[in-house]
């Protein structure tokens, strides 16, 4: 398997003509890679050490518009530059991109070259620290579940994305003769991201028509969410290669079953998993404080497992979305999932998160949580067990965006440990989407009142 690229073996493969281009990379606020292409010999005579970017690129939203009511930029302190360092430890190659490599950079401010602390990467940056600041380190894997379509991007926007056809006509969940079908894009997938340093696991068909999962291992907490982030941005740009649709939006179709980015996670000390003990189940206590902090601060968190209006759309009984805040050990209808029960691999499993979060920002608030708890000493209920989408008896997520801007923009919990005027930034984003949403006439509304109302 190929390592991450070092700075000389750039050199190297720059002066032999393997790679003439860097893509110089930055996590936007909804999770995309943002930048510029370098010329090698550019970046490796100064690119290498900053390059500059407008500071709107984090406070705006999906179609990349720019609201007002951002503390950190705006129209009347005249959208001014950041500062993007390299993180030369994040150098990959881009194997699916001819004479290609990346690197994924940290956001400074201009002026004092701080960190800009809302930038998705530092947010996270900050929960390690305090981890490892009680001598723990983090370590997370994260599910990509995705739906692939027949057409390319280009032919369905044109459309307006009403033909939705799926790749795949039927469920393929772990069927082997319909995910052959789509091979040809998921073979690439697999083989160039490993190619690239990324350690991919495998891929399987999920529980939908059309609907796969990529699985890649368990690292450190940072790098975890480097691997998802480059891995979805592959798996668009590798689905359009092959002249299909790649598509993370966790609610398609109402008749559809969502996608998921489930979020596997324990802590360690050392080489050791500290989340094993002679507990029940082989938890230790740490693991059982740290769960219930996840457990009660998850309401404060869903704004970061579920950022848009559509995500709230997947939260459907008996579609394997769950919605409540609860524990249980191999119960996929409870919010968090205890996995690899009396063995060292014991760890807790988030069901909530959807296919369009941020994934350093959903971990840096699941570290929140379960820090929280480990801090508070925080007593663990016992595991619920059956059908928890019928338990009317525990607690549900908020099931709204407005609901869950409302729960972030009070918690006390997140303020605390993120920081208020990182809690505000993304507040406000949440604000911005509904505000969005609620000006719009929607084709239900027109289809279900003009000549009935």
């Amino acid at each position: 398997m190929t390592s991450p690229l070092t700075f000389d073996a750039l050199k190297e493969q720059a002066a032999s003509g393997v790679i003439d281009t860097v893509l110089v990379c930055f996590v936007d606020m909804q999770g995309r890679l943002m930048g510029k292409r370098f010329h090698v010999s550019n970046f490796l005579e100064s690119g290498h050490e900053e390059t500059h970017c407008c500071n709107y690129l984090l406070a705006t939203d999906l179609e990349m518009a720019t609201p007002d009511g951002y503390a950190s930029t705006s129209w009347s302190q005249g959208y001014g530059d950041y500062v993007m360092k390299p993180d030369l430890t994040t150098l990959w190659p881009v194997p699916w991109l001819e004479g290609t490599a990346m690197v994924l950079c940290d956001i400074l401010d201009h002026h004092s070259h701080a960190p800009v602390s809302h930038a998705p990467r530092q947010v996270l940056k900050k929960q390690i620290a305090r981890a490892e600041s009680m001598g723990l380190t983090p370590k997370m894997a994260t599910e990509l579940e995705f739906f692939i379509f027949k057409k390319p991007l280009d032919e369905m926007r044109a459309e307006g994305y009403r033909d939705l056809t799926t790749l795949g006509p039927y469920n393929e969940d772990y069927h082997i003769l319909q995910t052959t079908k789509e091979e040809h894009v998921m073979r690439p997938l697999r083989n160039h991201l490993y190619a690239a340093g990324i350690p991919i696991e495998n891929s399987k068909g999920e529980a939908e028509v059309g609907q796969e999962e990529l699985n890649i291992k368990y690292a450190e907490a940072l790098l975890c969410a480097d691997h998802h982030t480059i891995a979805k941005h592959a798996t668009k740009e590798i689905a359009w290669q092959q002249g299909h649709s790649a598509s993370f939006l966790p609610k398609w179709h109402q008749d559809r079953v969502g996608s998921a980015s489930h979020v596997h996670m324990s802590l360690w000390q050392g080489t050791e998993n500290a989340f094993q003990g002679d507990g029940a189940h082989g938890m230790s206590d740490l693991m059982r404080h740290f769960m219930a902090g996840l457990i009660a601060y998850a309401p404060d968190c869903t704004y970061f497992f579920a950022p848009y209006i559509n995500s709230y759309k997947r939260f459907a009984k008996g579609t394997f979305a769950p919605t409540k805040t609860a524990w249980s050990v191999d119960n996929r209808t409870a919010g968090f999932r205890l996995c690899g029960a009396d063995t060292k691999a014991v760890r807790v499993e988030c069901r909530i998160p959807g296919s369009d979060i941020n994934p350093y920002l959903t971990q840096a608030a699941l570290l929140a949580a379960g820090l929280k708890g480990i801090e508070d000493k925080l007593t663990l209920a016992d595991a619920a067990t059956g059908d928890l989408y019928e338990d009317d008896s525990v607690p549900e997520i908020p099931r709204t965006l407005r609901a869950a801007t409302e729960t972030l923009r009070g918690s006390s919990m997140l303020r605390a440990a993120i920081g208020d005027d990182v809690i505000d930034h993304y507040t406000r984003a949440a604000e911005w989407e509904q505000e969005e949403f609620d000006r719009i006439v929607t084709d239900w509304e027109v289809a279900r009142g003009f000549e009935k109302a």
